[in-house]
C-alpha cells in the first residue's frame, strides 16, 4: 500500500479521517507508524496528499489529512475484456487500476464459461476493493468504471459502434497481420478475448464494428499477461 485511499465514509470532519481494518493493519504491521508520523493518502476521485497520525489504537487510527495535489493522468483507453477466469479476474482488475485504465467493459464470448459470471469477485464490493488495491499500489485516486455486458451480440450491434466513435479501435488476436502499435497518444479502444481467444465469428463482428486486428507476435500469452503487455506497449504505461 503506497497510498491509503480514503472514501467519504472515512471522513469524520473536513480534514479528519478514521481508518480501520486492512488499511489500519498495513499502517501498523508494514509501515509501523506512530503518532506524529505522516503517510501518503488520497481521496477517491479527488486529490492526494499526506495524513498525519493523530491517534493510533489497536482498532483504529485518526489522521489529519492535507490533500493538495492531483493524481496521475489516466490513460485514454477503453478496455473491452471478455470475462476472465475468476482466479485471474481480481489480478487483472488490480493491474488495470495500477496502469491507469479507467474505462473497463466486461463482455461475454463463446469461450467464456457461464460459471465465470457467478463469481463473488464480480460483486460491487469486491470490484471496488480490488480496484482500490491497484490504485493504492500506483499512488492514484481516480476510480475506474467497470461495466458488465453478458450478451455479446447485442453489445457489439447496439453499443460498440458508438463506443468506438472518435477512438482508434483495436482487437488483440493471435494470427492477425498487424503488429500492436506503440506510442499512442489518442483515445483508443482495445478488445481482448478470453483464454483461447475470440472465435473467428466474434473477431469478424468486432472488425465489422470498426476494430483493427493486432497481434503481439508468435507467442500465446495468458490474458492477465496480454493485458499488461498490450497496455504498456500502446501507451508506454510503465515508463
Amino acid at each position: 500500500m503506497n497510498l491509503a485511499l480514503l472514501f467519504d465514509e472515512d471522513f469524520v470532519g473536513p480534514d479528519r479521517v478514521i481508518l480501520r481494518g486492512r488499511r489500519l493493519a498495513h499502517l501498523q504491521s508494514v509501515i509501523k507508524v506512530a503518532a506524529g508520523d505522516s503517510v501518503p493518502v488520497g481521496r477517491a476521485d479527488g486529490n492526494m496528499g499526506t495524513g498525519e497520525v493523530l491517534r493510533l489504537t489497536d482498532t483504529e487510527t485518526e489522521l489529519r489529512v492535507t490533500l493538495d495535489h492531483t493524481p496521475p493522468a489516466p490513460l485514454p483507453l477503453t478496455l473491452i475484456l471478455a470475462m476472465p477466469r475468476p482466479k485471474m479476474f481480481r489480478r487483472i482488475l488490480q493491474t488495470c487500476a495500477t496502469l491507469g485504465v479507467k474505462d473497463i467493459w466486461l463482455i461475454n464470448s463463446y469461450k467464456v464459461e457461464k460459471s465465470f459470471w457467478q463469481t463473488p469477485w464480480l460483486s460491487e464490493a469486491q470490484v471496488r476493493e480490488n480496484l482500490t488495491l491497484g490504485l493504492e499500489q500506483a499512488k492514484d485516486t481516480r476510480m475506474p468504471r467497470v461495466q458488465i455486458r453478458k450478451l455479446f451480440k447485442p453489445f457489439v450491434e447496439d453499443e460498440l459502434p458508438a463506443l468506438l466513435e472518435g477512438r482508434q479501435a483495436l482487437v488483440a488476436h493471435p494470427g492477425t497481420s498487424t503488429p500492436c502499435p506503440v506510442h499512442l497518444n489518442q483515445p483508443t479502444a482495445l478488445c481482448v478475448g478470453p483464454e483461447g481467444g475470440f472465435t473467428t465469428y466474434e473477431v469478424g463482428r468486432l472488425e465489422e464494428a470498426g476494430c483493427q486486428g493486432i497481434h503481439l507476435g508468435p507467442r500465446i500469452l495468458r490474458v492477465e499477461t496480454a493485458v499488461t503487455v498490450l497496455v504498456s506497449r500502446l501507451f508506454d504505461a510503465c515508463r
